[in-house]
């Protein structure tokens, strides 16, 4: 089973990886289009190591940060394959979609992992175990190659993250949470929801009680050879919690005025946000931000750092008006510019359970008591589909199918 719905991208590196555009990222998407069917399929586990061939499509950062969104991708790939050719491929994408799903049905979930990692990071933070894990100094030869590639290339192949967790977790017996922090500050297109929820998976906690166990022959196998790891545990006892508690509803967003003058602000959870609104929506200014402190590693920075400058120039040529960057979400930034573009109004891409939506959570009250309305605007995709993220995902998948063809890609 697929969890992170890893594809993977570098900021830097061959000219493959350089995806800090849509237009770069599209052109990967095409290049990737005629083997998402069974050639990905039936290479999707095997990892053959840093800057080898490989069936994945290494688009997971485009598609995190939502240069590229859901729709985009499996609209190309269903102009090309069937539904049932191109299945696991199109599975993989949804991965993300039901992960943030989930966590958006169960926002305390979220809180939890916070908690619990900072406890840990009070309890541990310093140990020399610690430490060897995140250098790559355990002697364990495929963990501490992929913590040295996770690091310099903020890229892990979706099967060595399970793996890593996996290891992490029952062989060196390190707290999860820590982990899950160590794969935030380091992966380009980690977000809270799939990340979190696949190391809680890895865990036992997720669904309570199913790990999953890193074996060193299914190692050998799926890295052709490259690793024979020894010591691993040989058993994978569940870590437990208290109960997580039922699946909530989708919070209701409040309808904005699409026909009254706004500012648009963008932000890194979605830079595709000319796609939310019609070109002759009265925008007054696109506002573009890159808060590094909502960003957790230096490789997602740089990335976004460059992905956003272009979301902005799109954007604001989308909307014939005039872009401006920030480094700051924040209350004095947004009422600056709201009253620069002589709006009451702003319209922002809705942002999932994460950093950048307590952010905005905060601004909400602030703004309006300026007489500034600050309204997230969420996309069909998630809408349609989020709420079927009350199970596990095969209940979710088995909604797919139908919500393609009710928005017309089948």
């Amino acid at each position: 089973m697929t969890i992170w719905a890893a594809a993977g991208a570098r900021a830097k590196g061959p000219a493959m990886f350089r995806m800090t555009t849509r237009r770069a990222a599209l052109d990967r998407l095409r290049q990737f289009v005629p083997r998402a069917g069974a050639a990905y399929a039936a290479g999707r586990n095997t990892d053959p190591g840093p800057g080898r061939p490989t069936a994945v499509s290494r688009l997971s950062p485009a598609i995190r940060h939502r240069l590229l969104t859901e729709q985009d991708v499996v609209a190309e790939v269903l102009a090309r394959h069937s539904f049932n050719a191109a299945g696991k491929f199109i599975q993989e994408v949804c991965w993300r979609t039901y992960w943030k799903g989930w966590l958006e049905l169960r926002p305390a979930v979220w809180l939890r992992f916070l908690a619990e990692r900072d406890a840990a990071r009070d309890g541990a933070g310093g140990s020399a175990d610690l430490l060897s894990a995140e250098a790559g100094n355990t002697g364990i030869d495929c963990f501490d190659a992929w913590a040295r590639e996770l690091t310099e290339t903020g890229y892990l192949h979706n099967h060595a993250r399970m793996w890593f967790a996996s290891i992490w977790i029952f062989t060196l017996r390190l707290p999860w949470a820590l982990g899950a922090d160590f794969f935030l500050r380091h992966l380009i297109d980690a977000d809270a929801a799939s990340n979190t929820l696949s190391w809680r998976w890895v865990a036992g906690l997720q669904t309570a009680g199913k790990t999953y166990l890193a074996r060193a022959d299914n190692i050998t196998r799926y890295t052709e050879g490259r690793f024979a790891p020894r010591g691993l545990a040989e058993e994978a006892a569940a870590l437990i919690e208290p109960p997580v508690g039922p699946a909530g509803t989708l919070a209701a967003l409040e309808a904005p005025d699409l026909a009254a003058p706004s500012l648009l602000l963008v932000h890194h959870e979605d830079l595709h946000p000319e796609s939310l609104f019609a070109a002759d929506a009265p925008m007054r200014g696109v506002l573009a931000v890159c808060d590094l402190a909502l960003l957790w590693g230096d490789a997602a920075r740089r990335f976004v750092g460059e992905a956003t400058a272009d979301a902005a120039a799109r954007a604001a040529a989308h909307f014939g008006c005039g872009p401006t960057l920030a480094d700051a979400l924040d209350a004095e930034t947004l009422i600056a510019a709201a009253q620069a573009a002589g709006v009451r109004q702003v319209l922002t891409p809705y942002a999932p359970v994460g950093p950048v939506a307590d952010a905005l959570g905060l601004l909400t009250p602030v703004l309006a008591a300026q007489g500034i309305a600050l309204r997230p605007v969420r996309r069909r995709w998630d809408a349609g589909l989020w709420p079927h993220a009350r199970r596990g995902f095969f209940a979710f998948d088995a909604e797919i199918e139908g919500h393609l063809r009710a928005d017309g890609l089948l």
